[in-house]
Order: C-alpha cells, then sequence, then structure tokens
C-alpha cells in the first residue's frame, strides 16, 4: 500500500502490481547472472558479444552488458510501477521491446560481431514470451473496472 500526502492510503492498481513484479524479476535476474554458480561457466563472461560462454541457470547466455541490461530493466520497471500511466508504458513499450530483440535474435548469425548482447536460441525463444507476456499485461490491465483500484483507469 503506497500513502499518499492526504494521509489516505491508497492500493496499488493491478498494472502497477504487475509492472513491479515484472521488474523485480528483471533485477532478480540480473543480479543472479553475476553470481558464480547461478551462472555456469562464469570465468567465461565477458563483457559483450558472442564470446561469452558464461550461462544463466545453465541454460541462457549472458555477459556483463546483458546482465547490465537486466538490472537497468528491472529497475525502470520499480521505478514506472508507480503510476498507472508509466506501468502501462513500461509493460507494452519494453515488450515490444522484447519481440524486436526476439525477431533480431533470429535473424542474426549468433557467432558474428552482431550478436553483441550476446543471445542464444534459450534467450530468444525466453524474450517471444517476455514480449507477448509484457504486452498482454499491459493491455489486459488497461481494462478498466467499474470499481477498486482499478476504477483509476477510466
Amino acid at each position: 500500500m503506497a500513502v499518499h500526502n492526504t494521509g489516505q492510503t491508497e492500493r496499488r492498481t493491478s498494472i502497477e502490481k504487475a509492472a513491479m513484479v515484472v521488474g523485480a524479476i528483471f533485477l532478480l535476474v540480473g543480479i543472479l547472472g553475476f553470481i558464480p554458480g547461478v551462472t555456469t561457466n562464469y570465468d567465461q563472461l565477458s563483457g559483450a558479444g558472442h564470446h561469452s560462454g558464461a550461462l544463466l541457470l545453465g541454460i541462457f547466455q549472458v555477459s556483463y552488458l546483458h546482465n547490465a541490461v537486466h538490472v537497468l530493466f528491472g529497475i525502470a520497471g520499480l521505478a514506472m510501477a508507480r503510476a498507472i500511466r508509466l506501468a502501462r508504458i513500461y509493460l507494452v513499450a519494453g515488450g515490444i521491446i522484447y519481440l524486436a530483440l526476439w525477431i533480431y535474435g533470429l535473424l542474426i548469425d549468433h557467432d558474428s560481431a552482431a550478436n553483441f548482447i550476446p543471445l542464444n536460441n534459450a534467450d530468444n525463444w525466453l524474450h517471444l514470451v517476455l514480449g507477448v507476456g509484457m504486452v498482454a499485461l499491459g493491455l489486459l490491465f488497461t481494462r478498466p473496472n467499474r470499481s477498486g483500484p482499478d476504477a483509476r483507469l477510466r
């Protein structure tokens, strides 16, 4: 619950909660990418590019840049979860970014310099799920209810 200047207590809307949860997950994933053991081949973690051999959970290829982007994306989600309009923008625009990243990952050669993030097949399909999920949350929770805290969406 958030307390405002008026002394009234106001509950977060569903879209604000969704943005907060998504942001927290991204922040956690970004931090986990820097932890040996959670990230296998940690000694192969590189700054950026396809040469990083580090794998988050032994599946998803990561680098310092990749982890930092997740941390920043998580912080943005937590910050933007404080307002309905910003939460919607975070989820929908963020989802669109991840869908674009999915397409990018499908089109590039994973062994080329264009794979600067780095991405592997597991990352690509996770980006599809994230993109669709985030856009769906942003659109689903945008629909106003007649009562309750989500009524502010009208």
